[in-house]
């Protein structure tokens, strides 16, 4: 590959997380120090800052305030849930991303997110092509779902799995501070992607993991569920759920969806089991989210 001089812009998109920084700082390291690219810009609230013309010159940083990003939590340049749309169907943003890259000579464009940012790597660098200008767009990984093709894990999730296991040992204590059983229901983000619901399973390295886990991956069964908490419920007057937020039935449709109430199930078999247990709900939303 020929050698190619020009500036750089390196954006960050989608949900942040507690290495969301780290990954931007290495390549806000890694450009400054690199001979071929000439300025090093840091986009507002990603590609919106992109065609905003909101740009900060990385160089003009203190260096030593810039290695603090290594260990600092959430989006330092501010993140954007924009969806550019297809260009065959609509070019107005990359016409504006064009003109904001030739006007600062951007040749080197980095894009820090989850599967939507890749998505827009993919839309822009497809177009520069097109166009016959020279650019190359990179897609930084990072998404606590862990689900972006192509990657062994993404940063961002160990964090989060780890907050979540934490998080469900604790409830399992709470669970069984009283003597008159309880039903816990913990629901966990992922909404295509069962590996942070999964991880609710390294709490049962100390003993103190969920009894069942329900992951999108998997269609759900409302019958075998009531009948497996119900089970688990009369052996141990305790029963703890981890659940992904998306999981569905086998028509595709979510669980969430269902026309029910909050504090009924069917079968009514939590009304069998009135006065003996209590629902609880805990959505897990720590330093990784």
């Amino acid at each position: 590959m020929s050698e190619l001089k020009g500036a750089c812009i390196i954006g960050q998109s989608g949900g942040p997380t507690s290495v969301i920084n780290a990954s931007a700082y290495g390549v806000i390291d890694t450009a400054l120090k690199n001979p071929s690219i000439t300025r090093v810009f840091g986009a507002e609230h990603g590609i919106k800052g992109v065609l905003n013309d909101r740009l900060f010159d990385m160089s003009q940083e203190d260096p030593k305030e810039l290695e603090l990003l290594k260990y600092t939590p959430s989006s330092a340049l501010g993140s954007c849930r924009y969806k550019i749309a297809d260009p065959d169907v609509d070019d107005t943003d990359y016409k504006r991303i064009l003109e904001i890259f030739k006007k600062y000579d951007v040749r080197y464009f980095f894009y820090n997110g989850g599967n939507d940012s890749m998505d827009t790597c993919n839309k822009i660098s497809k177009y520069m092509q097109k166009v016959g200008y020279e650019c190359r767009v990179m897609g930084v990984p990072k998404t606590i779902d862990n689900d972006l093709f192509g990657t062994d894990h993404c940063p961002g999730f160990a964090s989060a799995a780890k907050y979540i296991a934490t998080s469900c040992m604790e409830v399992y204590k709470d669970a069984r501070v009283y003597d008159t059983g309880l039903v816990a229901i913990v629901e966990i983000m992922g909404r295509h992607a069962g590996w942070l619901t999964a991880a609710a399973a390294l709490a049962s390295a100390k003993g103190c993991g969920p009894d069942l886990i329900y992951v999108p991956e998997v269609d759900f069964e409302m019958d075998k569920f009531l009948a497996d908490v119900e089970r688990i419920y009369k052996a141990n007057k305790n029963c703890m759920v981890a659940v992904s937020e998306g999981i569905h039935y086998a028509d595709g449709s979510f669980v969430s969806e269902a026309k029910t109430s909050a504090t009924e199930c069917p079968a009514g078999w939590f009304g069998r089991h009135a006065g003996q247990h209590r629902q609880g709900a805990h959505r897990g939303q720590g330093p990784g989210h």
